[in-house]
C-alpha cells in the first residue's frame, strides 16, 4: 500500500501542464489577448465546440495562438473522473 501511494505522489508531483503555442505570420503585435475554452468528453476523445481562432484574432494577419491544460483545467479532470476535460485557448494580437 506504501508503494502505490508513493508512487500516486511522485507522478502527481511531475506531472505538467502542458502548453502548445503556434504563432500565425509575425506573432503578437499588440498585446490584447482574448481567451475561451474547449470542452472535451471521455478522456478528450470526444471534442465539444472548438474556439474559432481566427474569430478571436479579429481579423489580424499576426497573432499568437496559445492551447493550455491549466492546473485548474487538470483539477476539473480529476474531479470529473476524466469525463469532461477543459482546454483553455488563448489568442493574442
Amino acid at each position: 500500500m506504501k508503494k502505490i501511494v508513493f508512487l500516486l505522489l511522485i507522478s502527481l508531483t511531475f506531472s505538467s501542464c502542458y502548453v502548445h503555442k503556434n504563432i500565425v505570420g509575425d506573432g503578437a503585435q499588440k498585446g490584447i489577448v482574448e481567451t475561451a475554452k474547449q470542452h472535451n468528453f471521455v478522456y478528450g476523445l470526444v471534442s465539444g465546440k472548438t474556439p474559432d481562432t481566427q474569430e478571436m484574432a479579429k481579423g489580424e494577419d499576426n497573432y499568437e495562438v496559445t492551447t493550455v491544460h491549466s492546473f485548474v483545467d487538470g483539477l476539473v479532470s480529476a474531479l470529473t473522473g476524466g469525463l469532461y476535460n477543459p482546454t483553455t485557448v488563448e489568442v493574442k494580437r
